[in-house]
Order: structure tokens, then sequence, then C-alpha cells
């Protein structure tokens, strides 16, 4: 689990606010919510506001009770077209007030039998009542096709395409849903907290669908040498890595650690396989292969097989104390990676390493970084902490530890505590100049403190110590776009990160929202599919395909609608 230059400090949603990104309509829900909590005009979610929800989703249209007296009073004189249907939609109405649903139903088909073909908005209120009624009926093929019909007689009904979005939902025909709500939420201008708030659990249940699926069908993709060298440099106490080899004889293990000590990556995995399938008598470091192929097999997201060879290292209690509690730490990692929702597998394997080798700082390092995604700050601070007393001389340790104590100060709206921080931010620069994750989330931290020319400075000193690393290009061109609203050279150092590393799945997923920004959808679609195919986890693939689906509803609305992208930006 890594930070920084191998990634991001901030959440997904938060570095898409940042440049203003429209393109997940659950995007502006997230904007909403975020005001509302802060104070900043918007209602908090109370079980009231849930309830007033609720009850705009089943309101019928035309409801004017008054004119019931009205026709009660020409009762004498027989009511016909336009007038009886508007009886027989008020009389449905009262069926529908008091849970006749079956009986409004009858009454709505008296409206759309009397009421002339003329008449096109009232049609369209006459099926968009009996869909409410079917609705409450749970026949969501009934409440499509009458929503078909209200939308057919008034383009622009957005309680009809509100209603066949959750018909949609429920039947499980999530892409259709998200185009309907997305259609409803421009027709409202990106206002109505009701729609975004739908769009979002739609959005994201789409992207769950289609991460899931994704993540079965993934082939293997070996990350960038820099994604690697960063990965290993997470871990101060790898006992492959540190593993100095006598022989000189190539082929396998001593072949892959060869491979390894050059940068060559590629051939890693074959070379380890043979020294696992070789004689015991042959095989002299068969579990520190075991250990190596597992690593790699986790990173080119080949989990499965990463979990057997882990395994296959911490079940064996005679082997040395550093490979199994090393093969715990990252069986740890693909815990949190692959179920997300229920880490306590994670947490088992990082307290079994601590028993093992209750003097490794990688234990509390790497267990700490998960307690920061988990916003578990106060648990974070105390392994770092131990982490830093364990190896002092890690600028990386130091570092988090920095950051998990910003993320507590913010959080407890702690200002003094916030400049403390800050400045032991520099202390750790000018300790670990070298240490190029130092730069990369002071940077960060700093932007997000609105220091930007400071930010930039820092940014500027990370590049020159490490100028292939892709991350620190794609933080810079957010940065420009942030500080300066320079979309022009923010695209431009992400283009030249991804000149640099092709397989910067950051790089593509930040260009493609920003090309949303620009209004230039198709582009952005192609490059999420490129971080798409890049991706390594279900959680990034979930993320990206929701910016991905949320670009082609907004696509495909627009052609229905026969509106320019640029019509349907929110405003934020």
């Amino acid at each position: 689990m890594t930070t920084g230059s191998t990634g991001s400090t901030f959440p997904k949603w938060q570095l898409a606010l940042l440049i203003g990104t429209p393109v997940a309509i659950g995007l502006g829900y997230m904007y909403w919510r975020k005001s509302a909590d802060q104070g900043e005009g918007g209602d908090k979610l109370t079980k009231k506001k849930l309830a007033d929800i609720k009850d705009k989703t089943i309101s019928l249209d035309g409801d004017d009770r008054s004119r019931v007296s009205d026709t009660k009073q020409k009762e004498a004189k027989p009511l016909t077209g336009r007038e009886l249907a508007l009886k027989h939609k008020n009389d449905g109405n009262a069926h529908f007030r008091v849970g006749k649903y079956d009986l409004a139903i009858k009454e709505y088909d008296a409206a759309i039998e009397h009421c002339p073909a003329s008449e096109t908005t009232d049609r369209g209120t006459y099926y968009q009542n009996r869909a409410a009624a079917y609705e409450q009926l749970q026949n969501w093929s009934a409440v499509i096709n009458d929503c078909e019909k209200a939308i057919e007689c008034n383009p622009k009904y957005t309680k009809a395409l509100i209603r066949r979005a959750k018909a949609y939902e429920q039947q499980g025909e999530l892409a259709k849903a998200l185009e309907d709500i997305t259609a409803a939420c421009i027709l409202d201008q990106f206002q109505n907290k009701t729609s975004l708030v739908m769009a979002d659990r739609i959005l994201r249940e789409l992207g769950q669908q289609h991460g899931r699926e994704a993540m079965k069908a993934k082939k293997e993709v070996v990350p960038s040498a820099l994604f690697i060298r960063n990965y290993f440099s997470s871990f101060n106490n790898d006992p492959v890595r540190k593993l100095v080899v006598a022989s000189s004889e190539p082929k396998g293990f001593i072949k892959a650690k060869a491979l390894f000590d050059k940068g060559d990556y590629d051939g890693i995995v074959a070379a380890c396989t043979e020294e696992i399938e070789s004689s015991e008598s042959e095989s002299e470091y068969k579990l520190e292969a075991l250990l190596l192929r597992g690593t790699f097999y986790n990173l080119m997201a080949c989990y499965e097989e990463a979990k057997q060879d882990l395994e296959a290292v911490i079940e064996l209690e005679t082997a040395d104390k550093k490979l199994r509690s090393n093969a715990l730490i990252k069986r740890a990692s693909l815990a949190m990676q692959t179920q997300p929702e229920t880490p306590e597998e994670c947490f088992r394997c990082f307290a079994q390493a601590e028993e093992i080798d209750s003097t490794n700082c990688d234990i509390y390092h790497h267990r700490g970084q998960v307690y920061i995604l988990m916003d578990r700050l106060n648990e974070a601070i105390t392994d770092f902490e131990r982490a830093t007393k364990l190896c002092p001389t890690s600028g990386i340790i130091a570092t988090h530890l920095c950051y998990a104590s910003y993320r507590l100060a913010l959080m407890n709206k702690d200002e003094q505590g916030v400049q403390r921080v800050l400045k032991r931010f520099y202390d750790v620069l000018d300790q670990f100049s070298d240490c190029v994750e130092c730069y990369s989330i002071m940077a960060q931290v700093l932007s997000e403190q609105q220091a930007y020319q400071d930010a930039d400075n820092v940014f500027d000193k990370a590049s020159k110590i490490e100028p292939d690393n892709a991350q620190i290009l794609v933080h810079r061109g957010l940065l420009q776009l942030q500080w300066r609203g320079d979309i022009d050279e923010g695209v431009k150092l992400i283009k030249k990160a991804i000149q640099i590393d092709n397989k910067c799945e950051f790089a593509f997923e930040t260009l493609g929202s920003i090309e949303v920004q620009r209004g230039n959808l198709v582009e952005a679609i192609k490059l999420f599919e490129t971080a798409i195919d890049l991706a390594r986890t279900e959680m990034s693939l979930v993320h990206l395909y929701s910016l991905k689906d949320a670009a082609i509803a907004q696509v495909n609305v627009s052609k229905k609608m026969g509106l320019s992208i640029s019509s349907i930006q929110p405003n934020f």
C-alpha cells in the first residue's frame, strides 16, 4: 500500500473536483454533499429529507383537487373529451392517495382513452400518473412502457425520466437507468439534489458491475519499471531485494535475481517458475522464488496465483521469519486490494506477521497506510511512530507519519496542528533530501493548503531527483489547473508523463477527466479505456468505469436531445 509518487494522497472524487471535472453525474452529488457538510448553503440528508425525496418519487402530476368540485357542479351536463378525461384523472388520483392502485389505473386508462390526441401535455400527465400506480405495484415493465409514452408526449418530462430510470434500475438495466437520470439532471441544470443522489447511486452500481466483470476477464499487465521500483522501495526489509547471491549460474532464481537487480522485470516470473519446478536437490532458493513470483503476480493483478505463492511461504513454519513476515505483509495488501469491504483478513495477516517478527518496521508502515485509507488516523500515527523507531533512516516512513498527522489535524480543525505538521514536513525534507516520496506528498499537501508557488517548487525539486517519475508530472499538471487555470500547460505536462511512462494509469485517467472538462467526451472515453486496461485493482476499475459510463451517458443523451456537449456541463 503506497501513496505519493506511486499515486495520489487524495480521494479520486476530490481530484476530479480539483480540476472541475463534471464528467460523472455522481461528482455533482459529491460536490453538493461536501458543501452541505461544510454548511455552504446545502442541506444535509436528514431522515426527514430522505422521506421528502421518497414522497417526490411517487408524486402525481395534475393533482388539482379543486377541479373535483368544479366537475360536481356540472354533473347536470354530460362531460366529454378533455373534461371527461380530467374527471377520470382526478378520480384516479383520489384512488391513488388511499392506496387503491388497481382502481387508479382503471381511471387513468379511461382518462387516456377520452383525452384528445392533440392534448399531448395532458396525455403525458396521465401516462406518468399511471406509471406511478404501476410503480407502487412494482410492475416495472409497465412503468417503463408508460413513461416511454409520457416522454413521447413531452420529451423534457423530467419526472417520467426519473421514474423510468428507477424502473430500469430495478430491472438491472443500469446503463439505461444512467442515461435517463443523466437526462433529468441536464434538464434540471444539475440543481435537483434528489436526481443527483439517484445518479450517484446508479453510477456506483454500474461501475461496480463493470468493475467486477472486468476484473474476472483481466489480462496480466506488467507495470512500468518505475512503478515496480517504487513498490519495492516501500519495503525496508525485503529479504529478496537484500539477498546477495553467491552463484553466477544464469538459471532459476539466480537468473531472476540478476534480472531484478538490473531492473529487467519481464523474465522474472518465468525464471522463478524454473526454480520452483526444479527438483529439491537442485532448488536452493525455492522459498525466495515463491516469494518473488508471488510479489510479481500481485503487481500483475494475478491475485489468485499471488495468493497461492505467498501462502506457500507463510505456511512453512520452518522458513526464515523474514521471508514469512514479508509474505504476510504482501498477503495483507493483497487482501485489502481484493476484499476492501471486509478488511478482517488484511489485519489478521498483519497480526500474524507481528507475532513472527515484531521488529520488522514494514509491518507497521504498511498497516499504517491501510489505517489511513480507512481514516483511522490515530491508529495510523501509532503504527508509523513504531515503524520510525525501528527504522529511523526511512524518509518514506517519516513522510507518511507527517501526512497522517496532517490529516488528523485537518479532521480536528486544528489550524495550529496543521502549521506544526507543515514545519515538520520541511524538517523531513532537509533530513531526507533525496526521497522523492517526501517531495511528492509534501507538494500535494501544499497544493491543498493553496500554497501553490511552494508546491510547484517542491514538485520541481522532485522531478530533478527522479526525472523519469511520471506521477510527479501528472501532479504538477494538476497544480497548473488548480493554481492558474492553465489547461494547456497542465495537459502538456500530463502528456509528457505519458511519453515517459505509457503505463501510467493515473496520467490517462487525469487527462481523460480534463478532456471531459474541455467537452471532448469521445476522446475522454478512449483515455479512460486505456486507464482501465492498466488498472490493477477492482477498486480502480470501479472508479474508472464510473467515469467512462458517465461520459458515455452524456454523449448518448446529448445526441438524443440534440444538445451540444458544452451546453450540458454543470456549473459548480
